[in-house]
């Protein structure tokens, strides 16, 4: 297209965590829209691309032809195998700092239809103009495809412009021919808006936009009466913990439920737990699992040094470790907003459940 104008690591314990590269993290960042407007021509095609198959998801095909020679085709949806042979719409990116007018847009249209009488490809059934400001009288204008061609038509015998006064007499006869029998409801526009709707519904959203706010968030987990084969390790470096605070009382899991303060210790912990177990199953599924990820390097980075210090018992270090970890500040990705300080609590057992955090140590009684 051419245009004018987002305590060190226990010895044993596994290898670290994946932590986001700096194109997945966010700053303080201006919004989708705005970032869109300052792509340049050959970004804007591909993110048209990426928005393209959201609009019409029959299309068998989404490629790019923008560039030198493109004859008006800056992104083509084909419908069918035949692809410009066949039935295909064609989307005409505009990334103009000013907003596209009916005199961009009938030059446009021109070359295609001049290129389309040449036979380089059959006319599209669709045509589309993209672009991140559009002006209030062009969607007016396509609104009324009979007066719109009628326009055209008169514009096309009286028009400057070097592609058509280059044409031979025979040529001329045909485009405004074709122009002529073509139903121009074809014709449409759609503004930045609208294709930031149908964007955010696809895979490459994120990819674009990891800051950008979601409109939903975790799912509420709550701890199950019977405790899950994933809480195992975690809950046992707890049941380490209530075996040295309380001895000679607890010395198993099943013995925490006949010590009011450890019983209800636990239950928090597991809601802690489970809130930060929503927090990974939304980034799976929602987000991206590395974001969880960097939730977890950041809580670490800040605990470990908590975790490292001396106390009298792993009680005293873990409410230390606790405490600090309810006051991390995260990385700014899309999960960032959704940790809570109950989230990154919980995350500390995640960590004690690949034995990244441990409470108690040998020789502090």
């Amino acid at each position: 297209m051419s245009d004018p104008q987002d305590a060190e690591p226990e010895a044993a314990g596994p290898a670290p965590l994946t932590v986001l590269p700096p194109t997945l993290r966010m700053a303080s960042m201006p919004s989708p829209k705005k970032i869109v407007s300052f792509y340049d021509p050959d970004e804007f095609e591909e993110f048209v691309k990426e928005w393209v198959p959201a609009l019409e998801p029959q299309y068998i095909l989404v490629e790019r032809h923008g560039g030198s020679g493109d004859h008006g085709i800056d992104v083509a949806g084909c419908l069918s195998r035949e692809r410009l042979e066949g039935e295909w719409h064609n989307y005409q990116c505009k990334r103009y700092a000013a907003a596209v007018t009916w005199s961009t847009a009938a030059q446009e249209m021109r070359k295609m239809f001049v290129a389309a009488a040449d036979g380089e490809f059959t006319v599209p059934t669709r045509y589309v103009f993209v672009a991140p400001v559009i002006s209030r009288s062009l969607p007016r204008q396509f609104a009324k495809p009979t007066e719109c061609r009628a326009k055209f038509l008169q514009e096309l015998s009286t028009t400057r412009d070097k592609l058509v006064v280059n044409l031979t007499g025979e040529q001329r006869r045909a485009v405004q021919e074709l122009a002529a029998a073509t139903d121009f409801a074809m014709f449409e526009c759609i503004d930045l808006d609208e294709m930031l709707a149908l964007h955010k519904t696809t895979p490459h959203w994120l990819d674009r936009f990891p800051h950008a706010p979601f409109e939903g968030g975790p799912q509420t987990m709550l701890p199950p009466a019977q405790h899950r084969e994933d809480e195992a390790r975690y809950v046992q470096h707890l049941v380490d913990v209530y075996r040295e605070h309380f001895p000679g009382t607890i010395n198993s899991l099943e013995e925490v439920a006949g010590v009011g303060e450890a019983d209800e210790h636990l239950k928090r912990q597991r809601v802690a737990f489970y809130a930060a177990e929503a927090l990974r199953v939304f980034a799976r599924d929602a987000t991206r699992p590395a974001y969880f990820d960097q939730v977890k390097q950041d809580v670490y980075d800040i605990v470990v040094e908590t975790a490292a210090r001396a106390y009298p018992d792993g009680w005293e270090r873990h409410s230390a470790v606790m405490e600090a970890a309810g006051t991390v500040q995260l990385t700014q990705t899309a999960l960032a907003s959704f940790a809570g300080a109950r989230a990154r609590k919980g995350v500390c057992h995640h960590l004690a459940n690949e034995d990244r955090l441990t409470w108690c140590r040998e020789g502090e009684r």
